[in-house]
């Protein structure tokens, strides 16, 4: 006889008209996300929330919209995305009063046009919290997972609150590799490309003026890897995006350029390399490398962690389907391949 579920009912009343707006979204659509997202019937009418469902989806429904209620009243600007996540959040937080307080209220900037940054999920609360720990942190995971635009928003909040002296970015430029003479224009326009994401996260954060004046005077350098060989980075906030296309060697030059009153932030995704096929990446040597030494933070990031538009989270999964799939299927029929040899993804 199969069992029939009990369905629990919960009534919530919200008094600031303002905070319950917000909450609620233009024409209830963030009460509809909570809905969809819990698993629970939701409905207003008037400054009461009316959730029913079976227990769970109902304390989940119940929790998520108090906590972000409360996030409302203290100001913080709302988003359907933050609703989603919230009702995620407290999903995988079951009975934990405060989480999303705790990691969306964990404000890192708070750029003068725009809504303040802040870690959008338990990964990168995680990942934000080893950096504040850390002198060098490892953040690895898919695109859109935030590693890139929170390790510059750490790096602007340090050097505001002058922890360091200035902030380096860089990035390999492996598209161009050794041929960036063979293009047209300055080194600066060859590059810019390469670099562009970077600038673009800098011009989120800082007002134009304020940005150029850094850009300067060097206080903010942003350069293509190579230009790191050679010195020593004291005072610095350096933050190496696209780490998976180094080579070991270059893992190694770059590691070994830290100085005193320094962090460095490592950021990349081992599954898209650009690297010629068979040659191992420098990522991955020195995430074997590092597991043991004190000091060194790591974080890793799936695309449950995604927070661009959510259809990217569903291509990241088809994506690496597909990917395992083929792998799987050449193994099979070349169980005694050499290593890195037809290889999509890189060789470990």
């Amino acid at each position: 006889m199969p069992q029939v579920k009990t369905i629990k009912r919960e009534k919530l009343a919200f008094d600031d008209p303002e905070a319950l707006m917000a909450l609620c979204g233009s024409n209830n659509s963030r009460l509809k996300l909570v809905e969809r997202t819990a698993g629970a019937q939701v409905n207003l009418r008037g400054n009461e929330i009316t959730i029913e469902g079976d227990d769970v989806s109902t304390e989940t429904a119940k929790s998520a919209l108090e906590q972000l209620y409360d996030l409302a009243l203290s100001g913080r600007a709302l988003t359907s995305d933050d609703v989603v996540r919230a009702v995620k959040l407290v999903q995988g937080e079951p009975g934990a009063a405060g989480v999303l307080q705790t990691i969306f209220g964990d404000t890192i900037l708070t750029p003068r046009s725009g809504r303040p940054i802040a870690p959008k999920g338990a990964a990168q609360k995680q990942y934000v919290d080893l950096v504040r720990a850390n002198d060098i942190v490892f953040a690895v995971g898919p695109a859109g997972t935030g590693k890139t635009y929170l390790a510059v928003a750490l790096a602007v909040r340090a050097l505001l609150d002058k922890q360091v002296r200035r902030i380096i970015l860089t990035r390999p430029a492996l598209e161009a590799g050794e041929k960036l003479g063979f293009l047209p224009g300055t080194l600066e326009e060859k590059i810019d490309p390469y670099l562009r994401p970077l600038y673009d996260a800098l011009h989120d954060m800082l007002e134009a003026e304020r940005l150029e004046r850094h850009l300067a005077d060097g206080t903010i350098e942003i350069a293509p890897l190579a230009f790191m060989r050679g010195r020593t980075l004291g005072g610095s906030f350096v933050i190496l995006d696209e780490a998976q296309n180094t080579s070991p060697e270059q893992m190694k030059m770059f590691l070994t350029r830290m100085g005193f009153d320094s962090k460095l932030c490592i950021t990349g995704d081992i599954t898209q390399t650009d690297l010629p096929r068979g040659q191992r990446s420098g990522l991955r040597d020195a995430l074997e490398l590092v597991d043991d030494i004190r000091g060194i933070g790591r974080v890793t990031f799936t695309d449950v962690d995604v927070v661009r538009h959510p259809l990217v989270a569903a291509l990241i999964r088809a994506y690496d389907h597909r990917d395992r799939a083929r792998s799987e299927a050449r193994d099979a029929q070349s169980p005694g391949r050499a290593e890195g040899s037809g290889s999509d993804g890189i060789s470990s």
